[in-house]
């Protein structure tokens, strides 16, 4: 029983579209690989997914095999600017397709849209965010070490000026002592000269009895030797 023909149409069913094309893309890219290889033809193949993912071959190079594809295409009688805007299409053509293929990985890296992606695309994917990691701590412990760097060099700094600052307050003080010498203090008070008093003041006088002197004598002399000088 031969196989039906089968009708081209667009596959509704994602998944059963997504299995299609991965299917008949290596199929594909095999043709292009036996072609080259069995007829000494040079080959270049460009596909792009409905997602905008690249898969190329190219048996000589693809830019190699580009710029023949230009040689031939555009001849000497072709004007100057015509095929200065056709290398201009094509260079925003490689531009466009590197752009969307960044925004798909950044996507990828953010967690998003990771259904399409197979085992080995996933691994792939999880050893770039551990390389990212590492750079990103190596990168933080390196600012973190010219950091304390940065700042052993400011206390030991710091701690020189205070150390001289100190010293210089040491030997100004040292030079008032010697300049300003300290005298001697008496051992003890009393062991001080007293100096003449100066006594003011009315002294009462007690006569004796039995005494000759006269009440009226008594008298003056108290009254005299009450001023004493």
């Amino acid at each position: 029983m031969g196989r039906g023909r089968v009708e081209l149409k667009r596959i509704e069913n994602k998944i059963n579209r997504q299995v299609t094309f991965s299917k008949r893309r290596n199929g594909l890219l095999k043709k292009a690989y036996e072609l080259s290889v069995l007829c000494d033809a040079e080959v270049a193949l460009i596909i792009f997914s409905s997602r905008g993912k690249l898969y190329e071959f190219g048996s000589s190079g693809m830019s190699k095999t580009l710029e023949r594809y230009q040689r031939c295409c555009f001849t000497p009688q072709d004007n100057s600017l015509e095929r200065e805007t056709q290398n201009w299409y094509q260079e925003v053509t490689k531009l466009k397709a590197k752009y969307e293929a960044l925004q798909r990985t950044q996507r990828h890296l953010l967690g998003e849209e990771l259904g399409p992606l197979n085992v080995k695309e996933l691994q792939n994917l999880e050893k770039q965010l551990e390389g990212a990691l590492a750079l990103a701590r190596q990168r933080k412990e390196r600012e973190l070490g010219d950091l304390n760097k940065q700042l052993k060099i400011k206390l030991e700094a710091e701690g020189q000026n205070l150390k001289t600052i100190q010293g210089l307050w040491s030997s100004g003080a040292a030079a008032e002592t010697s300049n300003f010498p300290l005298h001697p203090s008496h051992p003890h008070p009393m062991d001080c000269d007293h100096e003449p008093v100066l006594q003011i003041g009315y002294h009462h006088f007690v006569q004796a009895e039995g005494s000759s002197v006269p009440k009226s004598m008594a008298g003056e002399t108290n009254f005299i030797h009450g001023w004493v000088i």
